[in-house]
């Protein structure tokens, strides 16, 4: 069975009474070529435990699980339980999960599995929870070697984006400090059923074995970053002032001694920066 063919899908649907929810950004991948694409991207080998966001009505679950280890697939859409028992049911290394990922405890769940290689994320991630799903993973230190994940052309681009940029923002910063980000592949929207209104782009985060900034505090350097992003318009000495316990006389001695100017603004900034900024500012009060 082709899970990929628009017939098929069709027939899915007709068998279960099955209506796609927008809310939950559901759009199922029709392409084979981008479906192998990702596959091979992602770079999952016999040996791996592959958890699966989203998995739909199985496309991806089912190619992966072809190469894998295991699959442990997690989807939130009760309606779409019954369709991924029939579509993958054939498969013995494949795990169907009816959970929220946001609320899933993903290191318990890897934590329960005996395997020979590594931890491999994959997913087609709904666009309105993209940014808290990726970032779900990276804080929680989910024990994966990558996170290879379809979203939103625009999400895409924040992600990977550069100081000074219009699409830098603090995910930017947070996903450079966790990992080294490529592209996979663009996806154009015409490759979906039903078809969404944006095109999208495939990301492969590779997860740092070390990071590429030293800090005192890593939960402190996030909290300057966040406040660094928080009013884009202010200059980096005002956008500061949200953290607690600082005056302004403070922000602006713990900036000079960065060696950063105050009137620049906090997209300006690279990580390394920020790091800088984050030791200088926690060891003043």
């Amino acid at each position: 069975m082709k899970l990929y063919a628009p017939s098929t899908i069709r027939e899915i649907r007709d068998r279960f009474g099955f209506r796609f929810s927008k809310s939950l950004g559901q759009n199922f991948l029709t392409d084979k070529n981008i479906i192998d694409q990702i596959l091979e991207g992602s770079g999952i080998t016999g040996d791996d435990l592959v958890i699966e966001i989203g998995p739909g009505i199985g496309v991806i679950t089912r190619e992966a699980a072809q190469v894998a280890h295991k699959v442990i697939a997690i989807e939130i859409d009760t309606n779409l339980i019954p369709i991924l028992n029939w579509t993958l049911g054939d498969l013995e290394n494949v795990e169907i999960v009816n959970q929220d990922v946001l609320k899933t405890q993903l290191n318990d769940l890897i934590a329960k599995e005996s395997f020979p290689g590594v931890v491999r994320v994959v997913g087609n991630l709904p666009y309105y929870i993209t940014t808290p799903i990726i970032m779900k993973l990276l804080e929680d230190q989910v024990p994966a070697a990558s996170i290879t994940v379809m979203m939103q052309k625009e999400v895409a681009d924040r992600l990977t984006a550069k100081p000074g940029t219009k699409d830098f923002g603090a995910i930017s910063l947070m996903v450079e400090y966790f990992a080294e980000a490529k592209e996979i592949v663009k996806v154009p929207r015409t490759v979906f059923v039903p078809q969404p209104n944006v095109d999208s782009t495939v990301l492969r985060l590779d997860i740092r074995d070390e990071k590429p900034v030293k800090v005192e505090d890593e939960e402190f350097l996030f909290k300057v970053i966040k406040a660094g992003f928080g009013q884009r318009r202010k200059t980096l000495s005002n956008a500061l002032s949200v953290l607690k316990g600082y005056d302004k006389a403070t922000i602006l001695r713990c900036l000079e001694e960065a060696g950063i100017d105050p009137v620049r603004r906090g997209e300006t900034l690279s990580l390394e920066e920020y790091a800088r900024l984050s030791d200088v500012l926690r060891s003043a009060i």
